[in-house]
């Protein structure tokens, strides 16, 4: 195994030392490279014999002294230095599998890449990487890794993820958690699933392994229109997600009254499908899971009103409207009626947007696309600019679900649109044009 160079910066350590474009690293000091991780992993030594192998075959050694944390100053192909790994699960909750057919090849790739965990905190649920690299994750130390785990039950855990090895890679969450890493875990709750008593199992085995993990998030099955073929499955009733929240913090307190965490949290949307009052900051103690939207509602709500105390108000005439999705409106409109006590001349609206593209029973603002957008909004009165949630676009922050872009959205409703995070300070400068619109 070998990574292969694509290219050297320039004044670099590897440029200083002929290491070429083509050439392939096959070890550093005689251990394998094969990827991103071994690379950054063995590099950080200061004396390196790097085994380089020529296109033709030919193979030279080099020997190199450098500081501690100077780079070599090589680029491969691509960032992981190796293809990245999909999924070999077909779970049947997977969001990928609702899409529609026509949109862009890349949103159809399932990744399930340990790495990726590691350095974007993507979510893995072991069935696709082998004894040799949790071997590889305990010696490197690689912490934490984010797990979806689901269920705990090897043989309902095969049956959801229909792969016939999601039972026993189950083990290596054990082997993790004995090797000193640390874990963050996560349950899709299907109802008449793994739900119920299935739940119980399965955050009482996971509480178990405490401290090695640190903390649980539980998330309700979102379910699009899109599930011809597909197996049957239903949403969560606001009655049982009060269940299942009734369910999830009783586990919390034990956990605070037994390891002093409550390392297990519902997410936001069972709340708000249950018309239950979000916590405040505390319930969440360092909001370990807001990727999976968990305290993120709490976090906003404190940060806002942190930064309007933090203003005196004024007369101005502020002019905007927040396009969002069905479940976080209320939520917005509360906290503009908060805003709008200093600023009493301020004309701000909260415009729900119903999702007809994946069905409406997708209430998110992640999960909007910018044809609803122009559909809702045409004609609507939008102020100065319309400010919508970055969750709605691509990495690039310019590109919808369904392709269209930032500036389609500005020139199809003729506002300007400033695309705004999860931060409540940035929401309020928003709100005051104090923001770079797009």
């Amino acid at each position: 195994m070998s990574v292969t160079v694509s290219s050297t910066q320039p004044g670099s350590i590897a440029r200083k030392h002929g290491i070429e474009c083509e050439d392939r690293i096959v070890s550093i000091n005689g251990n394998e490279i094969n990827d991103i991780l071994d690379y950054r992993f063995y590099e950080t030594d200061r004396l390196l014999n790097i085994l380089l192998e020529k296109p033709d075959g030919s193979r030279r050694e080099i020997t190199l002294r450098k500081g501690q944390y100077d780079s070599l100053g090589l680029e491969c192909g691509t960032y992981l230095m190796d293809r990245q790994r999909s999924c070999r699960n077909k779970c049947v909750f997977c969001f990928i599998d609702q899409l529609p057919k026509g949109m862009r090849q890349s949103l159809y790739f399932k990744d399930d890449d340990d790495r990726l965990s590691f350095l974007f905190g993507n979510y893995i649920t072991l069935t696709n990487i082998d004894e040799r690299e949790i071997d590889r994750i305990i010696k490197m130390r690689i912490s934490p890794v984010n797990i979806s785990v689901h269920t705990t039950n090897p043989e309902l855990r095969v049956k959801m993820m229909k792969n016939p090895h999601a039972g026993e890679s189950l083990r290596f969450i054990r082997r993790l958690a004995e090797g000193g890493i640390s874990l963050n875990c996560q349950i899709v709750l299907c109802p008449e699933w793994n739900d119920g008593a299935e739940l119980d199992r399965t955050l009482s085995d996971l509480t178990e392994l405490c401290p090695a993990v640190q903390s649980i998030a539980v998330v309700p099955v979102g379910l699009t229109r899109h599930r011809e073929g597909l197996e049957k499955l239903r949403m969560f009733t606001s009655e049982e997600c009060g269940t299942v929240i009734d369910q999830i913090e009783r586990f919390g307190d034990i956990c605070v009254e037994k390891f002093g965490s409550r390392m297990v949290y519902p997410s936001d949307e069972f709340y708000l499908n249950a018309g239950r009052e979000i916590h405040g900051e505390e319930f969440y103690e360092d909001y370990a899971q807001l990727e999976n939207g968990v305290g993120m509602v709490s976090l906003l709500r404190s940060e806002f009103t942190s930064a309007v105390e933090d203003e005196t108000g004024d007369g101005s005439a502020y002019s905007a409207s927040i396009a969002c999705g069905l479940s976080i409106a209320p939520i917005l409109k509360d906290l503009l009626d908060l805003a709008q006590k200093k600023w009493h001349n301020a004309n701000w609206k909260v415009y729900p947007i119903v999702n007809n593209f994946f069905g409406e029973k997708i209430t998110v603002s992640g999960l909007i696309t910018g044809q609803d957008l122009v559909a809702q909004l045409k004609g609507k009165k939008l102020g100065d600019r319309l400010m919508i949630s970055s969750s709605m676009l691509d990495s690039t922050g310019e590109v919808f679900l369904d392709d269209m872009t930032v500036d389609d959205l500005q020139n199809a409703l003729h506002v300007p649109v400033a695309v705004v995070g999860s931060d409540g300070y940035e929401l309020l400068d928003a709100l005051l044009g104090r923001c770079e619109e797009i």
